[in-house]
């Protein structure tokens, strides 16, 4: 059964997770630290867990998702894992950072890209990749259908959804992977987002004013 541990990092409030099992095997989804001391929070619970990291992998290239990936890759020298339609934001990295007054490290290329259905092993635990473009191209979920839980990233939040007014996004094709993609999870199905509180899958379908 794998364990999850929620952070909030840099001025964007930006949900980082690791997740874990018993085997002491750990990924890191959006390792957004942005300061010296995010990044203690990060090695602390590592270290005090004994914990193993294993991969850092992000949900989508926004600055506030990926700022911390070069000091992550530096300090834990694990693969980063990422999709490619993404690349744009990180090519584009310093000069977004500069427009949001934001300053960050140029981020390192992925060491793999992911794609739809691939299967993601830790431990004794996996995750299903699930694209859902459109908050930006490459945004993904992943999904443990043994857990019941999803993490979706900026594309769903508790009764709202992500931003398609930045570079790359597009609302009809948002719209379209909730829909068809999150939707047809399991109501029960607990939905972490990249920024805020959880939710579930069978709450939003109610009570999201997007979809009602």
């Amino acid at each position: 059964m794998a364990k999850l541990k929620i952070f909030e990092f840099n001025d964007f409030r930006t949900n980082c997770y690791i997740l874990f099992d018993d085997s002491y095997e750990a990924i890191i989804i959006d390792g957004a630290a942005n300061s010296h001391s995010e990044l203690k929070q990060i090695h602390d619970f590592l270290n005090e867990n004994h914990l193993i990291p294993k991969y850092l992998i992000n949900t989508h290239g926004h600055l506030d998702h990926i700022c911390g990936n070069y000091y992550l890759e530096s300090h834990l020298r694990i693969p980063i894992l990422m999709h490619k339609d993404d690349d744009f934001f990180l090519d584009n990295a310093l000069q977004l950072a500069k427009q949001f007054g934001y300053a960050i490290e140029q981020p390192p290329k992925p060491d793999k890209y992911i794609k739809d259905h691939d299967i993601i092993k830790f431990g004794d635990s996996e995750l299903e990749v699930i694209c859902i473009p459109g908050h930006t191209p490459g945004s993904i979920a992943l999904y443990s259908a043994e857990d019941k839980f999803v993490i979706t990233g900026d594309a769903l939040f508790l009764e709202s959804i992500g931003r398609t007014d930045l570079p790359l996004g597009n609302y009809d094709q948002l719209m379209n992977s909730i829909l068809k993609r999150l939707f047809t999870l399991p109501d029960e199905t607990v939905v972490y987002p990249g920024h805020g509180p959880d939710t579930t899958i069978g709450d939003e379908k109610k009570y999201n004013p997007f979809f009602s």
